[in-house]
């Protein structure tokens, strides 16, 4: 019997998939529980709009993606950051990736969560540097950030 996935079923299927299972298998595990639904044409036209309206969908967070990118790494475009510094150059603490979103956004009016900085350790010195950003599974921007002394 060819069934529709609902959800994730382990060792049989993910969501959105369309496999053959036993007969007995469908009628008293899968369709009682609504893990899967049965694989009628309508169905299945169903779910390839459903999968034509994702794919459009993440085109359009891939544009979008991209377009950012472009703004961040225009020649010119930085976050500058002010704290306070010894002689050496070194600071006193760190800029976490925390600071550097909520610069960006009060200095550009660009929105960038925190988690999607690719930021292994604070800046710990002045200076330039560059933070790489997630902005996409297949889009990373380079953000350089300036940090000078107060």
């Amino acid at each position: 019997m060819k069934v529709i996935f609902l959800q994730d079923v382990k060792g049989k299927g993910k969501k959105g998939e369309v496999k053959d299972v036993a007969v007995g298998y469908a009628q008293n595990f899968l369709l009682k529980k609504g893990l899967a639904k049965e694989a009628t044409p309508q169905a299945l036209s169903e779910l390839k709009g459903k999968n034509k309206a994702k794919e459009k969908e993440e085109a359009e967070l891939l544009a979008e993606s991209e377009q950012l990118k472009e703004i961040i790494e225009k020649e010119g475009f930085e976050v500058v950051l002010k704290s306070k510094a010894g002689e050496d150059g070194r600071l006193f603490g760190s800029i976490p990736s925390k600071q550097i979103a909520d610069a960006l956004e009060k200095q550009h009016k660009i929105k960038v969560d925190k988690r999607k900085m690719e930021l292994n350790q604070p800046i710990k010195a002045l200076g330039y540097t560059n933070v790489p950003i997630k902005l996409h599974k297949q889009v990373t921007a380079k953000l350089r950030v300036h940090v000078v002394t107060e």
